[in-house]
């Protein structure tokens, strides 16, 4: 479990960055970071620094095209999770 809880901080906190930067860049007319790049950051575990830094930096947030498949990616890891407690698999 503390392999897990790991990765989950450096996945959300290179999620967090990476969102950041990307508001950096947009904000300089620089070139951007692709929003496939954000949300397979966010897929892959990074949804919540991915989150954070959304409303933090107010990026991405006037855009539902993004916001659609970032709450996508969301219910479908909360459904995952909610999946293997269910089976047993996670330990609430």
């Amino acid at each position: 479990m503390t392999i897990l809880f790991y990765y989950f901080l450096v996945v959300n906190s290179v999620a967090f960055i990476v969102t950041a930067s990307d508001k950096y860049l947009a904000k300089n007319h620089k070139r951007r970071i692709a929003e496939q790049t954000l949300l397979s950051l966010a897929f892959f575990g990074g949804s919540i620094g991915t989150g954070i830094a959304m409303f933090f930096f107010r990026h991405k947030t006037a855009k539902p095209s993004f916001l659609w498949k970032y709450f996508t990616v969301v219910v479908f890891q909360i459904l995952f999770v909610l999946i293997l407690l269910n089976k047993g698999l996670l330990h609430s």
